[in-house]
């Protein structure tokens, strides 16, 4: 099928590339004309502006807005609204707060145009394993565009999880539970770095993904972060960014007065990194940029 792709990030470029290896046809834009250039050298249909995209879809049009959540997500929609028409689709596949998803569908829904929101996980790796997909919205405009995410998920990894709004409250619960599974890790592995043991921590890693309780792609991620940074992590400082996500989960939390006491630390734990030195850290930054390719400051 044919459909609109703002947003041609680290994210946005590669799932560009896996719909064309289904061969949807694929109306490309970004602020920054280099990824547009990348692009269309993929396979993609160059536009250079959000009107420019729109007169190159026929109606009813599908677009897929994938940009960072809050100001850039609701300025995107915002003008992509005054392009479109009655029976139009926008599917927002961001970060996107599950609250402001809302808002964004109801200006949509005033015009008569069909919103989506779309939950992606799977970082760098999608282009490759596919991307993990929870869907959120009425169920025709879900089957609608069905096959753009059959295309982009691997074998059951793709499910229409609710209606408005679930897609990204689902995506936001994923992501707390990322921070415990991370901390988990990395202060698993500190234990080990500061025992009087020489402990391979790379060996440690490949080892528990064989038959252990906890084996998991993260700990494969990890075996690939020490294989490539080294016992100690020495050039990796630690200092680890939070997306907002889990930030907002225990704001969720505390309205509704659910206890989630291991996601609340993990999120205080972050905030310490900034100021310590744990080891966990360190290990927790590597396997970020493993998994998502999310920047590493450099030790001093």
């Amino acid at each position: 099928m044919k459909i609109g792709l703002i947003g041609l990030g680290k994210m946005g470029s590669n799932m560009l590339k896996r719909l064309k290896k289904d061969n949807h046809e694929i109306v490309a834009f970004d602020l920054n004309k280099d990824n547009v250039n990348k692009a269309s050298q993929d396979g993609g249909i160059a536009s250079d502006s959000i009107e420019d995209l729109v007169s190159k879809l026929k109606k009813p049009r599908n677009i897929w807005v994938m940009v960072p959540h809050g100001q850039p997500t609701n300025e995107t929609i915002d003008k992509l609204i005054s392009h479109l028409d009655k029976d139009d689709l926008v599917i927002d596949g961001g970060n996107s707060h599950y609250t402001e998803t809302i808002k964004n569908s109801e200006k949509c829904k005033e015009k008569g145009i069909h919103f989506v929101d779309a939950g992606v996980s799977g970082g760098i790796w999608g282009l490759k394993i596919g991307y993990n997909l929870m869907v959120g919205g009425p169920e025709k405009a879900v089957k609608r565009v069905e096959p753009i995410f059959v295309s982009l998920a691997p074998e059951n990894g793709y499910a229409h999880v609710g209606k408005t709004g679930a897609g990204h409250f689902v995506k936001m619960i994923h992501n707390a539970l990322e921070y415990v599974m991370l901390q988990g890790i990395g202060e698993a592995f500190e234990c080990m770095s500061r025992s009087e043991f020489d402990i391979n921590l790379e060996q440690v890693s490949a080892l528990w993904n064989n038959g252990a309780v906890v084996r998991s792609w993260l700990l494969e991620l990890a075996a690939s972060a020490f294989k490539e940074e080294g016992n100690s992590l020495e050039k990796i400082a630690p200092y680890v960014e939070d997306s907002g996500t889990a930030r907002w989960t225990t704001e969720y939390a505390i309205k509704n007065a659910i206890p989630i006491p291991a996601i609340t630390l993990a999120v205080y734990e972050r905030f310490a990194s900034r100021e310590e030195n744990p080891f966990s850290a360190k290990v927790i930054a590597a396997l970020r940029n493993q998994f998502g390719g999310h920047a590493v400051k450099e030790e001093k």
